[in-house]
């Protein structure tokens, strides 16, 4: 295979521009690792503006959502895009809006993070995200499809994860409290049965590491994605 030769990759994006720039650079990365030399992806990205979700998460107008992003999918199918990633966990609730408007493969976020699980061997993990990801059986019941069971927070505690993404993470905020609040999270989700724990929103990752909690295993969505979309970019079996 010539660099010629590597898919095209499609990421939607701008949810936040903080996770988006995570996947570019981590498609290029990814590429160059294997090519060597100047090697790096060939990327296509459609950025929406993210308060525009913001407004459609906060009144839960799922249905106007998954339009706009049908639309903003679409550009990137008859860009040339060999398939679509999207960079954020929460809008995957409308993923059947967005998977219907393409006539190229749509790479669930849930799909490369449940193969990851299972090949460690565990049933039962935690998971950390916004609210809809937290609370909605659009993410629960895509890991139950694969068979692994989900716990998340109680409520005070989601509320407190939420608002650290929304009002810092998406702003590339990142400060120690809010570091120690997601690692008494993970420690609570340990307690309450999670043999690992799901980083289920595409900016946690700037906040938590695996050295943060040595002894509970983080399975970081946006670095599964990514790798995943490099295999695929390379023409390797990717999760299905």
């Amino acid at each position: 295979m010539t660099d010629a030769d590597l898919q095209t990759v499609g990421i939607l994006g701008g949810m936040s521009s903080e996770s988006t720039v995570q996947y570019y650079r981590g498609i290029d990365a990814g590429i160059n690792a294997e090519r060597g030399g100047h090697a790096a992806g060939q990327v296509l990205i459609r950025s929406v503006n993210f308060a525009d979700i913001e407004g459609f998460i906060a009144d839960e107008r799922w249905g106007d959502a998954g339009d706009y992003l049908a639309d903003a999918a679409s550009d990137l199918d008859s860009g040339g895009a060999d398939f679509v990633v999207m960079a954020t966990n929460t809008m995957h609730r409308v993923a059947p809006a967005i998977e219907e408007a393409l006539s190229v493969p749509f790479v669930h976020i849930v799909d490369p993070t449940a193969a990851a699980i299972a090949a460690d061997g565990l049933d039962t993990v935690g998971v950390l995200g916004t609210r809809p990801v937290m609370e909605g059986e659009f993410y629960e019941g895509r890991f139950a499809d694969h068979g692994i069971d989900v716990v998340v927070p109680d409520a005070d505690r989601r509320q407190q994860v939420h608002d650290i993404i929304f009002d810092e993470l998406t702003k590339g905020v990142v400060t120690e409290e809010s570091r120690e609040a997601y690692v008494a999270a993970i420690e609570e989700l340990v307690d309450a049965g999670a043999e690992g724990v799901v980083l289920g929103c595409t900016e946690i990752e700037m906040l938590v590491a695996q050295a943060d909690v040595p002894g509970t295993p983080l399975f970081d969505t946006t670095a599964l994605h990514v790798a995943d979309a490099v295999d695929r970019c390379l023409g390797v079996a990717a999760s299905q």
